[in-house]
């Protein structure tokens, strides 16, 4: 028996190992995330938010001395993330993510950001910035306890990237090009559909099996406006064979079989190939 509990036990120990228990705890510093639209660009924060439970945080003794850098949170670096190119206080910086890192002083901060390379804020400190923004620190009325990323100021082409801690505030200006981006939608609705729009088409009407004649009406526009693309030729082939037109349709399939060999597209060769067959019987 003893011999028995003795194997138990260690099949007990084999079975649990301590360093694969994990018990799971509140973050002291938990991880936030804001994303906010700015006219058409979404520019996105991930950060950690460290409280200050009564310390003193931006001072020279403080929590976050002066004159040193700071992750700009806690635990790993801050990340922003820019869906398209914008400008940071009217300097250009493409669309990407970035690593935040800052210089807070009493009269003024430096707002670093570095091309995002991962988490670790360490790894930052020695390189070069892909852009430094310089910006005076305000003083609020209001305390903030736990360190905050928010956007203010929001109009259609910018917004302020705020930073709140105790009663500190340090705003980042970012501005956003809406107005090329309308402009071009706009150029390109008056201009009418596009070969693609009507191919588009063609090819729901013609997949669903509705409004065939609507169907070759709109493939015949989509290859006047490309006549290179053998995929649109062939679609078109086969609206032609589904509507009864086989002679047409053999026609079409030539085409884009020409077309196909010129593009070296051996898949559209093949199936062109294959229908031209099947229709000449």
């Amino acid at each position: 028996m003893r011999i028995f509990l003795s194997l138990l036990a260690l099949c007990c120990l084999a079975i649990w190992n301590p360093a694969q228990a994990q018990l799971n705890t509140p973050a002291a510093s938990p991880a936030a995330k804001v994303m906010q639209t700015v006219g058409l660009t979404d520019v996105t924060v991930e950060y950690s938010r460290p409280s200050a439970k009564g310390r003193a945080i931006f001072a020279a003794d403080g929590l976050v001395p002066y004159g040193k850098v700071w992750r700009t949170g806690a635990n790993q670096v801050t990340k922003v993330s820019f869906s398209d190119a914008v400008k940071v206080d009217g300097k250009d910086v493409p669309a990407g993510d970035y690593a935040v890192l800052t210089k807070p002083a009493a009269d003024q901060w430096e707002v670093m950001f570095f091309s995002y390379e991962g988490g670790n804020w360490g790894s930052y400190v020695e390189k070069t910035p892909a852009l430094t923004v310089t910006t005076k620190p305000m003083m609020s009325d209001m305390s903030t306890e736990s360190f905050l990323v928010f956007f203010d100021k929001l109009t259609n082409t910018g917004a302020h990237m705020k930073m709140a801690w105790e009663n500190t505030v340090v705003a980042v200006p970012i501005e956003v090009n809406v107005d090329e981006r309308v402009m071009a939608d706009i150029n390109r609705m008056m201009a009418g559909p596009s070969a693609n729009d009507y191919y588009a088409a063609a090819s729901y009407l013609h997949d669903s099996g509705k409004e065939m004649d609507k169907a070759l009406e709109y493939v015949n526009k989509a290859t006047e406006m490309n006549d290179s693309a053998y995929w649109m030729m062939r679609r078109k082939s086969l609206i032609l064979a589904d509507m009864g037109k086989k002679q047409e349709a053999i026609a079409a399939a030539k085409q884009s079989l020409e077309l196909a060999k010129k593009a070296d597209n051996q898949d559209y060769v093949r199936m062109n190939e294959k229908s031209i067959k099947e229709w000449m019987k």
